[in-house]
Order: C-alpha cells, then sequence, then structure tokens
C-alpha cells in the first residue's frame, strides 16, 4: 500500500514581507492562518527567514517552546537572558527551550550579506522548566551520514535531549543514492533545503514540506540534497 503524503509546496507557503525580512511559512504564522495548515503532530513552526544586512529581531520573550534555528547562508548574532551569546553561522545548528520563560535577540551582524535560515518550533511534551541553550556543530557529527538524528527526547547518539515527543534528523544525500524504506519511522514531515527528492514517485524541490503519514518509504535523491526530517 502507498504511504499518503501530504506536500506542502514551497510556492503555496504564506508569505510576509517587511522589507528587512522576507519569510515563507509553511504553517500557520504571524497573522496568516488555514485550518489545513496549523502545524503536524508537534511540529508548529517551520519558517523561512531572510533577514536583511544589519537586521534582526530585537528583544523577545518566548515560553513553552521547543526552538531550533539552522543558518542556511550568511551569519545570526544570538543573545539572550541566560547570558548566551555568540554567532552562528552557515550550516550551524542551535537549539533554545524557552521553558517556563527566555528572552533572546537575534540579528544579521553582516553590513552587506543577507542571512537565510530556518526557524523551526516543537511544542514541549510539559510546559515551563529551566530555559536551555545548547549549540551544535552539525557539519561535523552529520559528516558522512545519510541520515542523523541531531535532536531527540532521550538525547541518543550524541544528539541535543529535548523536551517533545519528537526527533529532528539532517539528512544528506548524493546524486543517485537513496535512504532505505523505514517501517520504524511511522509519521514524519520532511522539509528540503536544498536539492531534489523522489518521494513515493513524487518530485520534491527546495521549500517543499511533505507530511508522512505512516512508515517512512524509500527516499531517493535526483540531485545532492539536505533536509531535515522530523519523526513522531
Amino acid at each position: 500500500m502507498k504511504t499518503p503524503l501530504k506536500i506542502r509546496r514551497a510556492d503555496d507557503r504564506f508569505h510576509s514581507n517587511y522589507g528587512w525580512l522576507n519569510a515563507y511559512h509553511s504553517f500557520s504564522f504571524a497573522g496568516h492562518d488555514h485550518p489545513d495548515h496549523r502545524g503536524y503532530q508537534s511540529l508548529r513552526v517551520i519558517n523561512q527567514d531572510t533577514i536583511a544586512p544589519g537586521q534582526g529581531f530585537g528583544t523577545h520573550p518566548h515560553h513553552s517552546m521547543e526552538i531550533f534555528t539552522y543558518i542556511i547562508s550568511g551569519e545570526l548574532h544570538h543573545q539572550d537572558s541566560m547570558g548566551n551569546g555568540r554567532t552562528i553561522r552557515a550550516g550551524e545548528f542551535q537549539y533554545m527551550s524557552a521553558g517556563s520563560g527566555v528572552e533572546h535577540s537575534e540579528f544579521n551582524p553582516s553590513p552587506e550579506t543577507p542571512t537565510e535560515l530556518l526557524q523551526i518550533w516543537i511544542l514541549p511534551n510539559l510546559r515551563g522548566g529551566n530555559p536551555r541553550y545548547q549549540d551544535f556543530d552539525l557539519p561535523s557529527h552529520t559528516a558522512g551520514r545519510a541520515l542523523t538524528p541531531v535532536a531527540s527526547p532521550d538525547g541518543r547518539e550524541g544528539s541535543i535531549e529535548i523536551r517533545a515527543n519528537a526527533t529532528v534528523h539532517y539528512g544528506h544525500l548524493d546524486t543517485g543514492s537513496s535512504l532505505e524504506a523505514r517501517a520504524e519511522i511511522q509519521s514524519s514531515w520532511l522539509q528540503l533545503i536544498t536539492g531534489s527528492l523522489e518521494i513515493g514517485g513524487e518530485k520534491i524541490t527546495p521549500g517543499d514540506g511533505v507530511g508522512i503519514d505512516g512508515s517512512l518509504p524509500e527516499i531517493m535523491a535526483l540531485r545532492e540534497s539536505t533536509f531535515f526530517l522530523f519523526s513522531f
């Protein structure tokens, strides 16, 4: 039996453009709402943001949310009320658990180059708790692997331990290679960053998201591809 796919095409995403921020929202966000696009399982937000040089998000609060940032290109400077402050660069991955409450700011430190990133929010399994922050050296951790857990409820295989019943995998496939079907993954969302994939006979291009209700089918790379796979 063919696994049902729910495809959210890049061009169909919600769009917000504030001049300094150009954002595409896979799910309902920032005044955009549709009952068919209010997240997938505990995955609540996937925003693809482009931040203009020298611009960013001023200090603002969050609570009870697991927040991840992946830098596609450029740099992003992070500062928070826990005392963390650093610049994360292309290919790097950042985790912040808002817990009972945290404030942070994020801005593009370059005077010339835009920053492109994915902002991902996952609902925690319990509200509150002390806020947490962790950087993750994604390139070295995932090198040479087709699919790597980078965040999980139990911190397996060196991944970040998070407060959610979800696992975040980073995928990298060379042209013509494939990821075998996995029956142990029974509900998932794939978000393609770069390249081109074929899943269940459907061609997936950058910015597309795919909800997979059932076991994970074979994934074939039509071109070298990178992606996030969220399993629940």
